[in-house]
């Protein structure tokens, strides 16, 4: 069941590794959002929001196999998608891409509640043996 744990925090590293191409410029993060972002205050914020995403899915990754990591992953993952889906499902109107990304936050956040759950499992298995 770790090897299962593993996967799931890799795939949902994987899918915070993504917007880290943003950090390109402007037109990647057109491509990624389907939003011209022209002035440039909102790029430097646009960029920098990319490379914050490459570091959470850095340490996503890591905590695949430095368990010491994972209570940390855990929490600073599932705080970004759920704050991402909660922000999404207030906010109506949003374009096609935004919707892939609100459906590819629900895949990261059922994968760190599933690697979680493997997780707790075995800590109340081991404590019980």
């Amino acid at each position: 069941m770790q090897g299962l744990a593993k996967v799931l925090l890799i795939v949902s590293g994987i899918i915070h590794l993504l917007p880290l191409s943003g950090v390109l410029g402007g037109a990647q993060l057109a491509r990624l959002y389907g939003v011209p972002i022209e002035d440039p205050n909102l790029l430097i914020l646009m960029r920098h929001r990319a490379v914050l995403f490459g570091l959470l899915g850095v340490l996503l990754i890591a905590a695949a196999w430095r368990v010491e990591l994972r209570t940390a992953a855990y929490v600073a993952g599932l705080v970004s998608v759920l704050a991402f889906i909660a922000v999404a499902w207030i906010t109506p109107g949003y374009n096609a891409l935004i919707q892939r990304v609100v459906v590819a936050d629900w895949i990261a956040a059922a994968c760190l509640v599933g690697a979680l759950l493997i997780d707790v499992f075995a800590r109340r298995s081991a404590a019980m043996s």
